[in-house]
């Protein structure tokens, strides 16, 4: 297992910076998977609503790139309508195991349908038809209703494939600023930022005081 103080080189230098970030993301992601009792990918959100009220939960990451970092979601939950009032967030892996932390932050924008067809298809059954039966964040008077709603969903589409409900889809935060953050002894940890001004923005880089 890789040590907790072994993650942060030096900031790479001329070109090589521009994929540095991701690159180090990824290699931090790896050993995270090989480290992580349980769901590597959880990521904290936080959202702002119109007044600039902020809200943050759990979700799941499901893919990253050099565009930005993936999760899916009903876009009329809270998150979804925050999102439209304000599509900007935040997100947050915090890997115990290793005492390393990632933070990031950007706009936001939907994926193509096609990605969110992709995702969509590959989930467990189960859980396409939870996506149809659930009105997500809304009030709910009694548990047995969401099972009945789970049943006739199940009924309705006995026998064919689940479809994505047109109000379920995958959002992509952007980065502009990217924190890589290790811990060190008697709290002076390591913390190194990449930051640009647009998601086609150039990267700068340097480190920051604990």
């Amino acid at each position: 297992m890789p040590s907790p103080h072994d993650g942060l080189p030096e900031i790479a230098q001329g070109p090589a910076a521009e994929s540095a970030p991701f690159d180090l993301f990824e290699r931090w992601y790896e050993e995270a998977e090989a480290s992580e009792p349980n769901d590597p990918n959880a990521m904290a959100v936080a959202t702002a609503d119109a007044g600039g009220l902020p809200d943050v939960r759990m979700v799941l990451l499901k893919h990253r790139d050099s565009r930005g970092f993936v999760f899916f979601t009903n876009t009329t939950s809270a998150k979804g309508r925050e999102l439209a009032e304000n599509s900007q967030a935040a997100g947050l892996l915090h890997w115990k195991s290793l005492r390393r932390q990632v933070r990031f932050r950007g706009p936001v924008e939907l994926v193509t349908p096609e990605e969110s067809d992709a995702y969509f298809a590959s989930r467990a059954r189960d859980s396409r038809i939870g996506a149809w039966a659930s009105r997500q964040s809304s009030p709910l008077a009694a548990r047995k209703v969401l099972e009945d709603a789970i049943e006739a969903e199940a009924r309705r589409f006995e026998g064919r494939q689940v479809p994505r409900p047109p109000y379920w889809a995958g959002y992509r935060i952007k980065p502009v600023y990217l924190e890589f953050w290790s811990d060190r002894a008697f709290r002076l940890h390591d913390r190194v930022v990449f930051a640009r001004m647009t998601p086609q923005g150039a990267w700068e880089h340097g480190r920051l005081y604990p």
